[in-house]
């Protein structure tokens, strides 16, 4: 199924808790810009896309990934989804996304930056720090993102440095981005925490997939004392009931290239991972990771969504029903944007901050969207999913309707 479907069945359910009409829902599925070519390096040709779901709140936002899966439809999904986590995180950015079909594994250094370059050229007209702005995403990092403004502004001839975030320090960036997802995805879960009556090494922690997200969660719970039993990365998990050692772990993946390499565990396979008994389940993969197929055998109280779109629109409703609590991706995931939107308003006002203070505005923007989005669960009952679409959903309709926008019959949006 197209990842695209999913979030139309999502939209159509939330339709139902929202007096919403056919514009409304039109505006939430419809992008407004897609930009799409082919991209020619060293005599090969890329697939490269990005795309503008929604700008009435501000200027695009969304990351690049470098990826041989990368589709249209992928890349559309991801600019909804930016979309949504900016309206609920309060942010002053519409959504976007952007990806080239390539695998960056097999290109030299000199040819990632042709590549990189290449895409700059191909939509700069397009970007800007007050028109759209990328970052980083899948197997894109500070050096890309370095190559890419230096190439904006030698086209555009002048310093723009808030036309990308993620950058390094040198060039505008911001000392919290290199692990902000997992660092906010981490005050979501302590918040889920402070509700149950349990001791930190009680509470039992399955974490999917072991890149950046994922290892960085992994390792910053295991050094608050909390236990991680099982872990995975593409080739394979390991298991271990008393907890893992998650500092030797990351040894083993680093020097051996998987998590595997770890002797003091069982070797599992990403089916059984997943249905494994445990508190949290944390996703960090990749998308369509629960589905209707695998649902049922899901045994965790907690899911968090560290990755996007990791549960298809069925699976999330079969789990709804049986009483599992998913923290949504829009909002689990969301610290990457909240530091690029410090970074992004740094590069504007030229300020110098101390590390304090932009730690207090990520801790204050990350733990006032959760308490919104878990007031309204507990004020109506909807899952935190259907929460939270509905506050995003509610900002960016109310901004269509203020620009004027004629298809947007807007009024109080009530419930059934």
């Amino acid at each position: 199924m197209a990842i695209y479907e999913n979030i139309e069945k999502n939209i159509h359910n939330i339709s139902g808790y929202l007096k919403l009409n056919d514009e409304e829902r039109d505006t939430l599925l419809r992008p407004k810009k897609i930009n799409k070519t082919e991209i020619d390096v060293n005599g090969k040709s890329y697939e490269a896309y990005r795309i503008v779901h929604n700008n009435s709140l501000g200027p695009g936002k969304g990351g690049i990934r470098f990826h041989p899966n990368v589709t249209e439809d992928e890349v559309k999904s991801l600019a909804f989804w930016m979309s949504l986590k900016t309206s609920l995180l309060g942010l002053p950015f519409g959504g976007a996304k952007g990806g080239i079909k390539i695998n960056p594994k097999e290109l030299s250094k000199d040819e990632l930056e042709s590549v990189s370059r290449a895409y700059i050229k191909a939509f700069y007209k397009d970007l800007g720090a007050n028109k759209d702005i990328p970052a980083p995403d899948v197997y894109t990092n500070s050096q890309i993102m370095a190559w890419m403004l230096d190439e904006f502004e030698s086209i555009t001839e002048k310093k723009e440095p808030g036309m990308i975030t993620g950058k390094p320090l040198e060039l505008g960036g911001c000392e919290l981005r290199a692990d902000a997802t997992s660092v906010g995805g981490v005050m979501i879960f302590d918040q889920i925490v402070r509700r149950l009556d349990k001791n930190k090494r009680d509470v039992k922690i399955v974490v999917q997939g072991f890149g950046n997200a994922g290892l960085n969660f992994a390792k910053i719970l295991f050094e608050e004392g909390y236990s991680v039993i099982a872990v995975s990365d593409s080739k394979g998990g390991i298991y271990n009931k008393d907890g893992l050692e998650i500092l030797e772990v990351i040894k083993a993946k680093q020097n051996k290239g998987s998590v595997t390499a770890y002797e003091n565990a069982e070797r599992i396979s990403n089916e059984i991972l997943l249905g494994l008994d445990t508190d949290f389940l944390v996703l960090a993969a990749l998308e369509d990771q629960i589905t209707n197929k695998n649902a049922d055998d899901i045994k965790a109280r907690y899911i968090l969504e560290l990755a996007n779109g990791p549960i298809t629109f069925e699976a999330d409703q079969m789990l709804n029903k049986k009483g599992i609590m998913v923290v949504p991706d829009i909002l689990c995931n969301a610290g990457g944007v909240v530091v690029s939107y410090i970074e992004w308003s740094r590069n504007l006002a030229g300020n110098i901050f101390d590390k304090g203070d932009l730690k207090k505005k990520f801790y204050n923007n990350m733990i006032a969207a959760f308490n919104k989005v878990y007031q309204k669960h507990s004020d109506t009952g909807f899952s935190l999913r259907a929460s939270a679409y509905i506050l995003a959903i509610k900002r960016i309709l109310n901004t269509e309707h203020l620009r004027g926008n004629k298809k947007i019959n807007f009024r109080e949006i009530r419930y059934n």
